[in-house]
């Protein structure tokens, strides 16, 4: 069995303070898009998690491990990544490869759908909103999921990095320059995504395309800024960078308009990718 994981952007990223456990309140919209990795299932004599390119451990391991502990379901298996999305870039791509693994294991352990969302949550602040690909807002450390309608129909072209980001070092760096929102602002900021949702060509109001660790992204790889200026001298009606970076995504209202910019951008080493967001799951 195949599971397309797609990549995903925060069309909003509202940063709030660090709780209990260690992870960070946030209020975002988080969209997939139609392009992202492909993960196979498929019986083996032991397990195996296969992801050429890819070094070290595998958040989609992790979610093999949690259907297990879940279930007792004990059948090997080898799961293959066909990776597309580069690592830590700020696209959710181990996430999305965890998040696939999740709905593939629990198929054949016999999970039902709504029971995945309890173990995405323990992977991750990104993976529970890739369980079911879309577009949905999150709120307390991701896990709390409101799913939205499929979003208006625009271009969406993506700026990867040479160069990769640690998601606690970018985190860590939002806490040093004091970036956290206190919990009155967020709750407004909550408020005001409520009440923009559906607006615009985005499906959000163009002044909460807003990522607060943009900054922090910034001072730890400097190139960020000229992949932003890139994608706005391309035509993009707003550049931002993705997540925790350090990818910067351009929106275009128009779709072909994103198809010309990544055609002038042939022969970009990491290559730019024009897509959509993802409308079904």
């Amino acid at each position: 069995m195949t599971e397309r994981a797609p990549a995903k952007i925060n069309l909003c990223l509202f940063l709030g303070g660090t709780r209990a456990d260690g992870r960070h309140e946030l209020v975002s919209v988080m969209q997939s898009l139609a392009w992202g990795d492909d993960v196979t299932l498929e019986p083996a004599a032991v397990d195996a998690v296969v992801c050429p390119g890819v070094e070290g451990p595998n958040l989609a391991e992790a979610a093999l491990r949690e259907v297990r502990q879940h279930t007792g379901w004990a059948a090997p298996v080898r799961l293959t990544i066909d990776k597309r999305v580069p690592v830590a870039a700020g696209l959710g791509g181990g996430s999305a490869d965890a998040a696939a693994t999740l709905r593939l294991a629990g198929r054949e352990a016999g999970v039902a759908p709504a029971e995945l969302f309890p173990l995405a949550a323990r992977l991750g602040a990104d993976v529970p909103a890739q369980v079911r690909p879309g577009r949905a807002l999150a709120t307390g450390a991701g896990e709390a999921l409101e799913h939205l309608p499929a979003p208006p129909r625009f271009g969406v072209l993506v700026l990867p990095s040479p160069h990769a980001l640690s998601t606690a070092d970018v985190y860590a760096e939002a806490d040093r320059l004091e970036l956290s929102r206190a919990p009155a602002e967020l709750a407004a900021r909550l408020d005001e995504v409520r009440a923009g949702l559906g607006v615009g060509p985005f499906g959000l109001s163009r002044e909460l395309l807003v990522n607060d660790l943009e900054v922090a992204a910034r001072r730890l790889c400097p190139s960020i800024d000229g992949d932003l200026d890139l994608a706005l001298k391309l035509g993009a009606d707003v550049a931002m960078v993705s997540g925790s970076g350090p990818t910067v995504i351009g929106l275009f209202a128009d779709p072909a308009a994103a198809d010309d910019a990544a055609s002038e951008l042939a022969g970009r080493s990491p290559a730019a990718v024009a897509t959509r967001p993802l409308t079904t799951p």
